[in-house]
Formats: C-alpha cells, structure tokens, sequence
C-alpha cells in the first residue's frame, strides 16, 4: 500500500514541511490539542517544552528546565506562565490551560487559540481576543546559556473608546527539582522571591539554584506565593509514573501593552545576564537575542546547503530536518581543564555530543554514533563531527566506547557490544565525506588497539571465536546491543550469542580498517585474513534457510548450532552495511520478507506479528512499556538501512519518498518540527517514547539525502 503512492502526490503533500503550523480546528478540541508539543533547546542540553495550549501534559515540560552541568544535570525551574487579558470594558480573558487531578481542565484559554506555527525553530501562538485584536507569543533560548525569552506583541486596533491599551497579566509557575522527579508542595514552603519592580529572583531552598524572571522596564511585579495543588501530567498518567504535582506562584507580573508594542519575560538561571535587560533598553536587548538566535538558523541552514534563503523553498523538508538535527547536537564541555583554569564552559566545535531524544535522554554512545551520518554530515557540520568522535574516543576503555554518560555526570557505562563498532562505521562516513585524513593518522593507533581487544576478549564476554571470525557477546544481567529494553534485573531481549547486526558492523569495521591501513602504508594482513574468514562463515551460518531470511543470534548462550529465528529488523544492517555478506537473492528474499511482516508507515516492527512473544501495544507502565519496547513496537530510525537495502534490490528511486513521507508527516504531529522515538505496533501507529529522538531524525535525513 505504502509503495503504490504517487511520488508527485507525496512531494505536494510535503510541500508545506518548512511552514508547520496548527489550526484552530485542533486547538478548539482541548482533548486533541493537549497530544501536540513544542520543543526549543539551546545547544548544551537545556530546553523549554510543553503542549501547544500550555498545560504541562508531561513532568519534564517547562519553560526553563536548564542544564546546570552540560549537558546534565537538567532542573525544571519554570514550567509555564499562564496570561491573562484584561479587556477594555473589564472583560477577562484567561488564556492558560491547565489539567488537574480527576481530569479538571481549567482555565481553558485554548479557545482564544487560533494558531500555533513554527518561524524557523521558534514556536509561534496567536490568541484570538477580539474582532480587532490578537495576541502573539514567541518562545526561544539563548544558544549556549539556560536563558528562555517568552516575548508577546499585541496585533490590531484598538478604538478612541477602547483607551491606549490592555492590561496583560502573566502568571509564573516555578520549581527547582530534577527533570526526572516530581513536587509535592506544603503550606509551610514558600519560595525566597526577592521582588525588584519589574523583576525577581527566585530561589526554592537553601542550596537551590537561583533563577531570575525580567519583564519589561514598565511591568510591575507583585509577590502572591500561592501553591496551585495536583497538576495532571497526563502523559505520565498513560506511562505508569507518578503523574500529580504542585507548582509555586511566586507572583505575577502586570503591564499595559498597546497595538505593536513587544513585552518580553525573560526566564535564566544564569548567573551573568545579559546586559541591559530589565532596563530601559530590555527590548533592546531582547531584540538582539532575536536576531542572534535567526542569524544561527540561517548559518544552519547555508552550512547544510549553501542557499540559506532558497532552501525552504527548494527542498521543505530538508530545511525542517536541518533544524530539528540542531536540536540534539550539544556541547559537552571539558570540565577537568576548566577547573583548574577557573574558566567558564566553553562552546567548541571539539567537545559537541548528541542528546539521544528529548525529553529524558542524555547522550548515549550507540545513539550518538548511529545519529552522526545524518545529523552532522548530512548537515555539513564536520567540524564538529570531527571533534565528537576524537571527543568519544578519547574515553575509549578496554576498547570499548562508552554506552552511556548518566545524567548526574558520573563515570560513563560501557555495557554495550556495537557502540564502538558503530563508531567504526560513522569514522568511515566521515572520511568518505570530508577526505580528512589527518583525522585518521590520529585516531588510527586508538582504533587498532580497539580492534585487538575485540580479537583477544574484552568486557562482557565479547570477542571473536577463533573459528568463524564471528563476534560474541553477551553476560548474565547485561543488555548490551540496541534492543537493551531492562526491567530490574530482567534482560527483556539479551540476545547472547552472536547478534546479526553486531557482526555485520564487526566486518564493515574490519573491511574500513584493512582500507585505512593500506591509505598508511601499514600492514593490513590481519584486517584481511579476518574479514575473510567472516566472509567465508557469515552467510552459512546466519541463512535460514526454512524462512528466507538471517538469524537474529547463532550460537545462542555460547550454544553451538542453537540459532534465534525471531524475524527481526537487525538483519537489514548484512545487507545494508556490507553487501558482499549475502547475494542479490538472499538480499531481496530478506527483503522481502521484512517488507512482509515488520514494514509499517511509521518505520518497522521490532519483532514480526506471528512471534509468540510479539506485543500488540507499548504504552503502559514501566514493565508493559520495557516488555514490548523491542517485541513489536514500531521504531522510525529502522527506516534507515530498510531505505538502503530497498535501494540495492530495486535500484528505484521514485519508490523510496513515498516510504519516507509517511514518517515526514509527523513533523507535524506529536511534537511539530521532529520526529519521535517509537510507535504503537498496530494501526493508527500513534507515536511513543521520546517525542523527538536523535537516530529517528538522523536516518530520516539521511535517507532525505538519498
């Protein structure tokens, strides 16, 4: 069905992906507004987020969830501001939205919404309050600090009888808890709220970050202290996590604004604000931040096209997915050096990471290595690519990069058997891209040490068996390949043995190596040889022959000859990364039957529907969620090597847009402007997980590229 759409109906269909926007239609239906969400980040790990009408459907929403130490340690300190209107005549309009305990929504401004869109990377809101006038609200960060402009501009007219203006009322919502966490507020807590005409600074507790909020030179600011009890985050409602909360008002600031006038709050918990805000010239200031953050949008897109200005009309959807790339890609400084030189983080083009997917990951080094391709390369952003794989292989142990860094900048975790062979694969990407050499003569002792730690054994059992060549891993209670779903000490897929996908990337690594050694004049014997005997053994062993289609694990727990036939999506990366590892026929027989059972318009199943132990839904608490995270649920950035293996068996590129347009569509769902983790397994295949992931966006731009 997906292969029978016209390429010219797609094209037209994504014509509009550069000018994404939601109509009044959605936002009327508060039921159906509250599943969109916005996002904004600001290049070192913090964010501002929420659903489209406001309310924080999700505990990790906010206005300022800022990245102390970046890229993590991300606290909440906003969530939202609710406004108010104060019409000529007295008439007040409440704008806000908000869920409570029991599913009590109030106040439900989302029917002064009449539209929200995206200019560049900055969420647009448009109220509707009269006939004559409309109330416009923007939000974005300043790149490199956690600082978040919420800026309004009255539109239209007002008449002799109306007076010179309306009395806007903003109404803040404050905490200081980690994002992963909740708040259970009391009477006994107030807030420090050190009040300063048109500004604050807040601080929770003692030891609690300080934050300011800064209004415009004529707003006033006048302390409240109220706790507003049991705020519904419905999304933690369906994902079986604690969804209630209490949030502080610490005031609320009031202003006059007339038709054009522009009314910025500024939200950081920076400890050296910008200059002039708060003062006479805060507009100013705030202007220039404006321009700053759509001069770097537009460096964005010159880098990835070098027609900044045509791009969104030549190629929509490349211009969209050039700034949702931008998103993930964030700093992660070295902090060691600047303690001992007392400096401030620095923003470089050698100390970038990905952030895996917002709103709960940080960077992960398999996410990381498999989102570069198309994040960085496919964007043009080499230098920075160049400096996140010295970056991760200067943290290289036991020849492994790390798997994950945890969220409060502890020591990385290493339990993973493909990261660093994914990394092999993003190093051979980015040479073939840039011709950098210099970069291999560097990097080239790390790898080969790498290499022969793999050969003689490393951490979790993974090594090679000295007879086929192939690679094994696997040890009790570890996850370690992609399908690292983990419920307590419940492995959900351990997959040991030797994985399919893991050995492909293994001889792709090893065919890369013994390509670079000869480019130095090194011997490259011991690349070849091994690479051989892969090649010799991979085929027989991993065919089955009964299904058409590989193995997803031979050797099964160390078990000779006892094979896992799950039909799984890891068998596309044979024949995507090395297509010397199966015939044409083998290729298009798997093909086939992948197309058959796991091909959705969402990406692909991770298991096939007839499996046993198949899942018909994800969402659910957290054992229903991990269970069937990779047993059927559907996952965006499989369409990757799908999209390559199609292209070696049918050669036909007018088939490939329509496999991608569907996925394209959901920049303008869930999240507008990205792409989510996963999906339901079954139809609608409603989008799950993290609302904006790294690889989903990395491979669908990729393939865009294609």
């Amino acid at each position: 069905m997906v292969l029978e759409q016209d390429a010219d109906t797609v094209r037209q269909a994504l014509s509009n992906a550069w000018n994404l926007q939601v109509g009044w239609e959605v936002c009327a239906d508060v039921q159906t507004a509250l599943n969109y969400e916005w996002l904004v980040t600001n290049g070192i790990g913090g964010y501002a987020s929420g659903s489209v009408v406001g309310a924080t459907t999700r505990s990790y929403h906010g206005l300022l969830v800022a990245a102390l130490r970046p890229p993590v340690e991300r606290t909440v300190l906003v969530t939202k501001i609710d406004e108010e209107v104060t019409m000529p005549g007295g008439r007040i309009l409440k704008l806000g939205v908000n869920e409570y305990h029991g599913g009590v929504i109030d106040p439900q401004g989302n029917n002064f919404l009449e539209q929200v869109w995206l200019e560049g990377d900055i969420p647009y809101f448009r109220y509707r309050l009269d006939d004559n006038l409309t109330l416009e609200k923007r939000i974005w960060m300043e790149y490199g600090q956690n600082t978040t402009f919420v800026q309004y501009v009255l539109r239209g007219t007002l008449t002799s009888e109306d007076g010179q203006g309306v009395l806007l009322t903003l109404l803040p919502f404050c905490l200081s808890r980690d994002y992963h966490s909740v708040t259970q507020g009391s009477n006994d807590w107030h807030f420090r709220v050190n009040a300063q005409g048109n500004r604050c600074r807040v601080q929770a507790y003692d030891g609690a970050p300080v934050y300011s909020l800064i209004a415009h030179p004529s707003a006033s600011f006048s302390p409240t202290g109220f706790w507003y009890w049991h705020v519904l985050h419905r999304r933690e409602s369906e994902r079986g996590l604690n969804d209630q909360e209490d949030v502080y008002q610490p005031g609320m600031f009031r202003v006059v604004i007339t038709p054009g006038m522009h009314m910025t709050l500024v939200l950081s918990s920076e400890q050296t604000l910008l200059a002039d805000l708060g003062g006479a010239h805060h507009e100013d200031a705030v202007t220039l931040a404006l321009m700053r953050r759509q001069r770097r949008t537009k460096q964005l897109l010159t880098v990835a096209d070098h027609s900044a200005d045509t791009l969104p009309g030549r190629d929509p959807v490349l211009a969209r997915l050039v700034l949702a790339a931008d998103q993930f890609i964030v700093a992660r400084p070295d902090y060691s050096q600047q303690r001992a030189l007392r400096l401030a983080p620095r923003l470089s083009p050698d100390r970038k990471t990905i952030i895996a997917g917002y709103p709960w990951f940080t960077d992960w080094g398999r996410d990381t290595m498999i989102s570069l391709p198309g994040l960085l390369l496919s964007t043009g952003r080499y230098s920075e690519a160049r400096g996140l794989l010295k970056a991760f292989t200067s943290f290289m142990q036991n020849g492994l990069i790390p798997n994950h860094f945890p969220d409060q900048g502890d020591m990385p975790e290493y339990n993973t058997a493909d990261a660093t062979l994914w990394m092999f694969r993003a190093i051979d990407l980015y040479l073939k891209t840039t011709g950098d050499w210099s970069l291999l003569k560097e990097l080239f002792p790390t790898l080969v040490d790498s290499i022969q730690w793999h050969v003689r054994g490393t951490l979790y059992n993974i090594g090679v068996d000295p007879v086929d060549g192939l690679l094994h891993a696997g040890a009790p209670g570890v996850q370690l390949t992609w399908m690292d779903a983990k419920v307590d000490d419940w492995v959900v897929t351990p997959r040991r043995g030797k994985p399919v996908e893991v050995n492909a990337l293994w001889y792709a690594a090893l065919t890369a190596m013994e390509a670079w050694a000869v480019r130095l004049s090194i011997d490259a014997t011991p690349y070849s040889e091994l690479r051989t005997r892969i090649r010799q053994h991979f085929a027989a062993r991993f065919w089955y022959d009964e299904g058409s289609y590989l193995y997803d694990v031979i050797d099964v727990n160390g078990v000779a000859g006892q094979n896992d036939a799950s039909l799984r999506p890891n068998q596309l990366f044979a024949a995507s990364l090395a297509p010397d590892l199966l015939t044409d026929q083998q290729a298009a027989s798997m093909l086939h039957m992948v197309t058959e059972h796991l091909l959705t318009p969402s990406g692909l199943r991770s298991l096939s529907p007839t499996d046993s132990a198949y899942h018909k839904h994800f969402n659910g608490d957290r054992l229903q969620r991990d269970s069937a995270y990779h047993q059927g649920t559907v996952w965006q950035w499989l369409i990757g090597p799908y999209i390559d293996v199609h292209w070696r068996v049918y050669h036909n590129r007018d088939a490939l847009l329509p496999l991608l347009q569907p996925i394209v569509q959901q920049l303008w769902n869930s999240c507008i402007g990205s792409i989510s983790e996963v999906a339901e397994p079954e139809a609608p295949y409603t989008p799950a997980g993290c609302f904006a992931q790294a690889w989903s966006v990395g491979e669908l731009l990729r393939c865009w590229m294609i």
